[in-house]
């Protein structure tokens, strides 16, 4: 029986992003848990792919014109809400067995900050001689507020490697709490001492994370078994929407490359071939340190055919061809390029420079080494419009790139937080604040936010043509109400687009053939076609 058991709760949305939730930050606590003598599990329910359909909360009924009928085109987005990962009668039970005197409950996203909570009530109510304590940026932003719950013990702010072997010695010995750091808990009359967030200064003074302790056969990329690396913590940048930005109380510190690397070696020597994601924030900024982590990746691990990714994105300024070189010898397939948008004044908003110029040079360095790329932009941020959103979309198009839109979503903590608050458009409820809400109803309204992520759907379809060598179709009015003999999808989509060539509607198909009218900005797809008349298209490969 453990000592303390970590969970990953389940969550509920739309759709989850299986190879990008492992629970990394669980990992290197228990890492730290172990080395101060405690025996630890993780209990990561969302290591199953089990899901199960559940209704929309009330709160998110206004999806029901975006995403109300299911769409087998290339152009639909999502229509199930569902439960993603292990049941809470499931959490019950596994809490209760393991009898831990103390549980961390990750809560990342706030967004899903009920299905923690809810976590903490039910491992509460299966084991209630143990100490709950919440984790993650959502109670570190807002302790105030998860502590309501006389479910939650206590909130860790910060970096838990630090706090959490403080707070079990401190349980297991029955002393004083006074000294932990980032520790937030009820003192006397129940009022609430809450400390300063806990940082990491210097990484490498902890052990590397305890991967044997999750569920490595869930998250695999095909045949391959993954393995998330962060190298460091904070970002150095001050962009307006993250909540990674540099402060005072969120430094900016990376590990040396040589815990790095053995990370990846103690990985490679229990898996034969490997997926490796770095999770950064900005993987590449620090040049010298990136280039002798590539090099030495290459020089150490050359025959062990690894995949290497940076999900998160890269800064384009930090990419010269030195290092695009290096990133293709070391095993990357792609750059995830961060371009934010190409509005001047957007970008004053956002914080953050023009990154045009060396966008366009990565593009064609990944070009010249082999190595596919994806272009990211903003859409949906407080008193960004839409006519800016679809010029971004436009530029994408032009480009040898995948078009990847983020749709903008409140992170409390931020300068946009803020601003949606003064504002008055932040969401009434924690659970709208994710991307597939639409949660900003504002200079973007939710009709142009979805008609943007429909166009991008739009854009991404005849870019794959074009990489197959096949021709975008003539515009054409003549399409059947129903197309329940057309089975293959690809077509279905050149029937699709051809039509929305004609009239700038974007429909979808239901599975038994029947078609539909989206619901779009009619304005934005019409100036978009006006647009596309002077954009020359470019494909992927």
């Amino acid at each position: 029986m453990p000592d303390v058991l970590l969970l990953q709760p389940p969550i509920r949305d739309f759709y989850l992003t299986a190879k990008r939730s492992a629970p990394y930050g669980l990992a290197c606590i228990a890492a730290a848990l172990q080395q101060a003598g405690f025996s630890v599990e993780i209990l990561d329910a969302l290591a199953t792919s089990r899901s199960r359909k559940i209704g929309l909360p009330p709160e998110m009924n206004y999806l029901e014109a975006f995403y109300g009928l299911p769409d087998r085109s290339p152009f639909g987005l999502f229509h199930h809400y569902r439960h993603f990962g292990r049941s809470f009668a499931h959490i019950a039970r596994q809490a209760k067995r393991s009898r831990a005197f103390l549980v961390g409950i990750s809560s990342l996203f706030t967004a899903y900050e009920e299905e923690a909570v809810k976590t903490a009530e039910t491992v509460k109510a299966a084991l209630p001689q143990c100490k709950i304590v919440l984790g993650g940026h959502h109670p570190t932003e807002l302790p105030e507020y998860v502590m309501q719950s006389s479910a939650v013990d206590f909130v860790l702010r910060g970096d838990g490697e630090i706090a959490m072997p403080m707070l079990a010695r401190a349980l297991f010995n029955g002393a004083s709490l006074a000294h932990i750091p980032g520790l937030v808990w009820r003192g006397p009359n129940s009022k609430l001492i809450i400390s300063a967030p806990a940082r990491i200064k210097t990484p490498g003074d902890f052990p590397l994370p305890a991967r044997q302790l999750i569920d490595q056969s869930y998250y695999r990329r095909g045949k391959k078994s993954t393995l998330v690396v962060v190298t460091s913590r904070g970002c150095p940048m001050k962009c307006s929407y993250c909540c990674m930005r540099s402060s005072a109380d969120h430094p900016y510190v990376r590990r040396s490359v040589e815990s790095v690397l053995a990370e990846i070696g103690q990985a490679v020597s229990e898996d034969s071939a490997l997926f490796v994601d770095f999770e950064d924030e900005n993987l590449s900024l620090d040049r010298r340190w990136f280039l002798s982590l590539l090099k030495n990746i290459q020089c150490r691990f050359g025959s062990a055919n690894l995949e290497l990714r940076a999900m998160n994105g890269l800064f384009p300024p930090s990419l010269d061809e030195e290092i695009v070189r290096a990133m293709a010898g070391a095993g990357f397939t792609a750059l995830n390029l961060s371009l934010g948008s190409t509005a001047e004044a957007q970008l004053q908003k956002f914080r953050r420079p023009d990154v045009r110029k060396a966008f366009d040079r990565a593009l064609a360095l990944a070009e010249k080494y082999g190595l596919a790329a994806v272009g990211y932009i903003i859409a949906g941020a407080p008193d960004q419009t839409a006519t800016d959103s679809l010029e971004d979309l436009l530029f994408l198009a032009a480009r040898r790139v995948l078009t990847g839109v983020s749709i903008y979503y409140p992170v409390p903590g931020t300068p946009d937080f803020q601003r949606c608050n003064d504002l008055g458009v932040l969401p009434a409820k924690t659970t709208l604040m994710r991307s597939s809400a639409f949660p900003v109803d504002h200079t973007t309204s939710r009709e142009e936010a979805v008609t943007i992520l429909r166009l991008a759907r739009v854009t991404n379809f005849m870019k794959s043509l074009l990489d197959r060598g096949e021709k975008i179709p003539a515009a054409r009015a003549d399409l059947l109400d129903s197309i329940d003999n057309v089975k293959d999808r690809n077509a279905l989509g050149k029937l699709l687009l051809a039509r929305f060539l004609n009239d700038g509607i974007i429909r979808g198909a239901t599975d038994n053939g029947e078609i539909y009218e989206h619901r779009i900005s009619g304005r934005m797809t019409r100036r978009f076609l006006q647009r596309l008349k002077t954009t020359v298209l470019r494909g992927t490969v």
